[in-house]
């Protein structure tokens, strides 16, 4: 058994020799393929210098207020769903999950029984430091034309384009969030093959 393995050894070396022999018939088009890759590496390289800076995926935060950040998504995960009162029972009530405060002289979920769904209060709210930013940890910032973009620190803040922009104007809002590196919250055409 000790002798069949050497022969062993030397058939995977083997193998590569046949390569070469059949890889000069098929050499060139790996030379045009490989002429082709230099042309398509230099046209993305020349659309990136067209985009201008990438837009960062996460903001630049400082410790605390990614701590804050951790700690208000657990706070999340523990906060009960506030329904109205009776959305079980009336389907035009609880479509929607909107909040209303429970004002009955005898109503029990206003007396805080405990068969009725919680209260809002605001023992259940949200670190104040990061109240208000997205889960990544941006503040939306909501624009309405380019020279809004201006105004923007791409660190710490990403558009948010208003629902009132058109196609053709939101586009150009696009474009232009694209070329000073502005992170973008809706963008008509989401980017998510990149990274």
């Amino acid at each position: 058994m000790a002798e069949e393995s050497p022969p062993a050894a030397p058939a995977p070396e083997s193998p590569p020799e046949p390569k070469p022999a059949a890889t000069p018939k098929k050499s060139g088009a790996r030379k045009d393929s490989a002429a082709a890759k230099p042309s398509t590496d230099a046209a993305p390289a020349k659309k990136a210098e067209k985009k201008g800076p990438k837009a960062p995926r996460r903001p630049t935060l400082d410790a605390a207020s990614t701590k804050l950040l951790r700690l208000r998504d657990a706070q999340d995960d523990r906060r009960p769903r506030f329904t109205r009162q009776a959305s079980y029972r009336y389907w035009r009530i609880g479509r929607d999950g909107a909040w209303r405060r429970p004002r009955g002289l005898q109503s029990k979920q206003r007396r805080h029984y405990g068969y009725r769904s919680v209260v809002v209060r605001i023992g259940y709210r949200g670190p104040r430091l990061v109240r208000g930013l997205t889960p990544s940890g941006f503040a939306p910032v909501l624009i309405h034309t380019p020279r809004d973009l201006e105004k923007l620190d791409p660190a710490r803040e990403a558009a948010l384009i208003a629902h009132g922009v058109g196609t053709k104007k939101r586009l150009v809002l696009e474009e232009a969030a694209r070329k000073r590196g502005v992170h973008l919250l809706n963008p008509l055409v989401s980017e998510r093959g990149e990274a």
